[in-house]
């Protein structure tokens, strides 16, 4: 991709979210940021994530996840979801088992847990489409986007 290509797209704005999934007795946090939310009716998120993520494996057999919308002062949560270390990254972390088994981060924004309904291969990244089957706004505090966090994701796994 050509450098100014790069700087170009680095000016995009998104959120910062946490995405869980689990299977079996597998779970797994990482940070999103390519997220959207694609439909009123029925209710559907799609969230991007590159097929080298640990997340990719257990959101394909579970077919299920949850996007948390985190807080603007949880920017620590970015570092975590990014350690290579399963365990670590939801240990101590208030979280409850979700309809589907994804782990329901307590202290967000908001989150909701999706059933998975389709998946595309546009590009590099899966693109998971996925029908809210609950969701909760949990505090109206200012939400983490990537204008507050110093790094920036143009999709290089």
């Amino acid at each position: 991709m050509q450098e100014e290509w790069i700087k170009a797209l680095g000016t995009m704005t998104y959120g910062i979210y946490a995405l869980t999934s689990a299977h079996a007795k597998q779970a797994n946090a990482m940070i999103a940021s390519w997220v959207s939310q694609l439909s009123y009716d029925p209710p559907l998120i799609a969230v991007a994530v590159h097929p080298s993520r640990f997340s990719h494996v257990l959101i394909q057999k579970s077919e299920s996840f949850a996007l948390h919308v985190l807080k603007k002062d949880q920017k620590n949560l970015v570092t975590r979801f990014m350690e290579p270390d399963l365990d670590a990254k939801l240990k101590g972390i208030g979280w409850q088992k979700g309809k589907t088994g994804c782990p329901i981060l307590t202290d967000c924004a908001a989150w909701f847990e999706c059933k998975l309904t389709d998946r595309i291969q546009p590009g590099n990244h899966t693109l998971f489409i996925g029908e809210i089957i609950d969701a909760v706004l949990v505090s109206e505090d200012a939400v983490l986007t990537t204008h507050d966090y110093r790094g920036q994701y143009i999709g290089k796994a």
